[in-house]
């Protein structure tokens, strides 16, 4: 199968989870004898501080504008199979467009912020990131197939209330070849250790789940890896900061952590079922989640048996006094459902199969 992808970046790791993502499921489907181009901007902000410029997996085309790719874009589809265009892909519009436009190849629409984009969507019209403009509701319902990183009730609005004509999850995966149990850097060594840019919704639960916790034990150290905090923010002189890990020392930061505190988006924590990537490397790596609750967690580890919940101060500072044993019995539990369900060949195989069957369903309307 050929794939052609317009998407945010493969290229840079740097504050995003879509390159971590896309490495992964391409890496796999690579593997299993797939072709796949992948059209990306070159735009600044990643420019400099791009860890993949030449990704050995995957065509990688990078574009410093539209117009001048378009030729080059127009005759990756032809020998295509399957189109895809993402969100916050930084030419969406014109994508989407060129992709319908397109005859003979299954098209599809992959949401990897699907509760952003419905939102913007539901106050403004069109789905709009960072000034980009990549999804309008006129578009939704002449895509084939329409993924989506959440799932649960949030499908059945883009089927009834967008007119998509399939939607399905396609849920963030794991590369456990990059993400393992590694030997734990010394500099790295915390009692409870978080990854993530700074989001003025995140914050409260990190006040509750790290900040107050890390008061309550100053003997203790806590680690915060992440860009775009403010200087406003009262730390504790035990929490140690980091702006960047790159992607390659990320397997030690998790190992470093006797837990890691997973912090959900306010939109993603409303609708549920949207894992974040950094749950199952966290959990490819062997180490124990604490993580504040969101619905549907259930349908990715047993909630007390597989990943760690707590809503308060107290109930984070009662998961950081559990015992040694206590939490490797949890870390094991997440570490094999995780290799079991929720890698990048796991996703593979249901992107493909995805596509094998919506083209099954309307091979007429594909192929005009």
């Amino acid at each position: 199968m050929k794939l052609v992808i317009f998407g945010l970046t493969v290229s840079s790791a740097w504050a995003n989870g879509h390159a971590t993502t896309w490495r992964g499921l391409l890496k796999a489907l690579h593997r299993d004898g797939h072709q796949v181009t992948f059209f990306e901007r070159d735009v600044p902000y990643y420019a400099e501080k791009r860890d993949l410029p030449d990704p050995p997996f995957c065509d990688l085309v990078l574009y410093p504008d539209w117009e001048t790719v378009l030729p080059r874009a127009r005759a990756a589809l032809r020998g295509a199979d399957v189109a895809l265009v993402t969100s916050y892909c930084a030419d969406g519009l014109a994508a989407c467009r060129l992709v319908l436009d397109s005859a003979r190849l299954l098209r599809v629409f992959y949401d990897l912020d699907t509760p952003v984009t419905l939102a913007a969507l539901r106050e403004h019209g069109v789905a709009v990131a960072d000034g980009v403009h990549y999804l309008t509701p006129a578009l939704i319902p002449e895509f084939d197939l329409y993924l989506s990183f959440t799932g649960g009730p949030m499908l059945e609005e883009i089927s009834t209330r967008w007119g998509a004509r399939r939607a399905a999850p396609l849920y963030c995966s794991v590369d456990p070849e990059l993400h393992a149990p590694v030997a734990a850097p010394d500099e790295l060594r915390c009692t409870l250790g978080y990854l993530g840019t700074y989001a003025p919704d995140r914050q409260p639960a990190l006040e509750r789940l790290l900040i107050e916790p890390a008061r309550r034990r100053p003997d203790e150290r806590f680690f915060v890896v992440g860009s775009m905090y403010p200087w406003g923010i009262d730390w504790p002189a035990n929490v140690w900061m980091r702006w960047h890990l790159d992607p390659a020392e990320h397997a030690g930061f998790y190992c470093a952590s006797r837990l890691t505190l997973n912090v959900t988006r306010a939109a993603m924590a409303e609708v549920g079922y949207s894992p974040s990537p950094r749950l199952f490397e966290a959990a490819s790596c062997g180490t124990p989640i604490l993580s504040d609750p969101w619905p549907g967690m259930e349908q990715f580890f047993a909630p007390g048996e597989e990943i760690l919940v707590a809503r308060s101060a107290e109930e984070a500072d009662a998961i950081l006094g559990l015992s040694d044993a206590e939490l490797a019995r949890v870390a094991g539990a997440a570490r094999e459902r995780t290799l079991a369900e929720h890698t990048g060949a796991n996703r593979a195989r249901e992107l493909t199969a995805l596509c094998e069957a919506t083209e099954a369903a309307a091979p007429s309307a594909i192929s005009s």
